[in-house]
């Protein structure tokens, strides 16, 4: 039985080892480098396939612990034969930064097309950071399509160059010298997509974003020590900053985390999405300032992380002609910003809300409506596709869910997602009763 087995899997083997050399190439290519090069034990024909594969993606952390990697990885490159590199991916750990500036340099002249380095320390070593400075090789590379950066990385580029074929950018908690974050943008003429990660260590900061061609923009900014769903005692003056953005293409907007000040200095007669998750405690004024620049879009998801995020200020006098959709976190001092949103987007066609209950069980989800809008404008009549998620069976979660089922004459689908099992079977009973506006309306209680 044994030997049969042996046979069967020789011949998958021999199967594989017939391929092209091209297709065999190219299944490596999916896999991690160290991965990759076990292959070479399976026959000849396998031994030096993975050198050829032009891809480097090298995780030192899955390198052997008694294995001194800078050496390890040294010698992959030496062993590596294709001149022209598309990806190269290194996430490392540990050993000198002059050996992470030769392998920079090395596939830098090999033509790379992605490259992805993630940099920081471990346990046992106090990583130098890696820097990037004006005459770095890294700067001369034209080929460049993808670029991230993360962790202990240091930018500093030449005032005067160009990455050509840029088009993605990820900055992920890196440093940058004096301007260093403009001018790098500035480098980059025909970029697309940019993703802006970074921690509020205390002080100020400031960036200009000024890219003509940019889609895509997702900006995120971390307090330090901070989970953002626990900042009642966190002082806003802590982190102060300021982002000013000149993208007149913007296609997608993203912000997550603490808000201080994000300044669009042109319309953004483009946008198409924006997606807002804020865990400032007060930053009511701000975000009502941000939304406002929002007016084109056509979907829209605002969460806050606060219970008291949104506790103050209104959206007024601003409306969303054209939003199609809207997402929305509920809980109980953000009713009244719902039910201005619902008043100013005349279009809606989906309603996504998610109720999260802060604080103590006796807050009312509603509390800031003391009754149903009698304005026959207060509900989009192009309303078709309502979800509630988290029901926690609150009459005023039930007067709200019962006014959208009398009220929007258009509904096709009505998904309530309760909280628990016991009150699925009271809910569907209760909401069933209910007579809809809409005689095709589909309503679903669900776990």
């Amino acid at each position: 039985m044994a030997k049969s087995r042996s046979k069967c899997q020789k011949l998958e083997v021999d199967r594989m080892s017939d391929l092209p050399e091209s297709l065999l190439i190219h299944i490596l290519s999916f896999l991690p480098t160290q991965k990759a090069i076990t292959t070479s034990i399976l026959s000849s024909r396998w031994k030096d396939l993975w050198t050829l594969v032009p891809k480097l993606d090298i995780n030192t952390e899955e390198l052997h612990p008694i294995v001194k990697h800078a050496h390890t990885v040294s010698r992959i490159f030496h062993l590596h034969k294709t001149p022209y590199l598309r990806t190269f991916r290194l996430t490392y750990s540990c050993g000198n930064r002059s050996d992470v500036d030769a392998w920079i340099s090395n596939i830098a002249a090999r033509k790379v097309e992605e490259l992805d380095l993630e940099i920081y320390d471990d346990e046992y070593w106090d990583f130098e950071r890696l820097r990037l400075y004006h005459s770095h090789e890294i700067f001369s590379c034209k080929t460049l399509v993808v670029l991230n950066l993360r962790s202990r990385i240091v930018i500093d580029p030449p005032s005067s160059f160009q990455f050509p074929s840029l088009k993605i950018l990820g900055l992920f908690y890196v440093d940058y010298k004096s301007d260093s974050f403009s001018g790098l943008l500035s480098g980059c003429p025909v970029l697309e997509e940019l993703s802006f990660e970074s921690e509020c260590l205390g002080g100020v900061f400031n960036h200009k974003i000024c890219v003509p061609m940019l889609k895509r923009l997702s900006i995120a900014i971390e307090v330090s020590e901070y989970d953002s769903f626990k900042l009642l005692d966190y002082d806003d003056s802590d982190c102060s900053y300021r982002i000013e953005i000149n993208t007149p293409a913007l296609e997608y907007f993203k912000f997550n985390g603490h808000l201080s000040e994000v300044v669009f200095l042109q319309k953004l007669d483009n946008l198409v999405q924006a997606d807002i998750h804020i865990c400032t405690l007060k930053a009511a004024n701000r975000i009502f300032k941000l939304l406002a620049a929002f007016y084109n879009v056509k979907f829209l998801s605002l969460f806050s992380g606060h219970p008291e995020c949104l506790c103050n200020g209104s959206i007024y006098p601003f409306k969303f002609q054209n939003l199609l959709r809207l997402d929305f976190m509920a809980n109980a001092l953000n009713w009244h910003v719902l039910q201005a949103l619902l008043r100013n987007t005349p279009n809606l066609e989906v309603l996504d809300v998610i109720n999260t209950r802060h604080g103590s069980s006796n807050h009312k989800l509603c509390r800031c409506r003391k009754k149903s809008p009698n304005d026959p404008n207060f509900l989009s009549s192009h309303l078709t596709t309502f979800y509630y998620s988290e029901f926690g069976g609150l009459k005023d979660e039930v007067e709200f869910i019962k006014y959208i089922l009398k009220e929007a004459r258009a509904l096709k689908t009505a998904s309530i997602r309760v909280r628990n099992i016991k009150l699925k079977k009271g809910v569907l009973q209760k909401l069933s009763m209910i007579r809809r506006r809409s005689m095709t309306s589909l309503l679903t209680v669900k776990k």
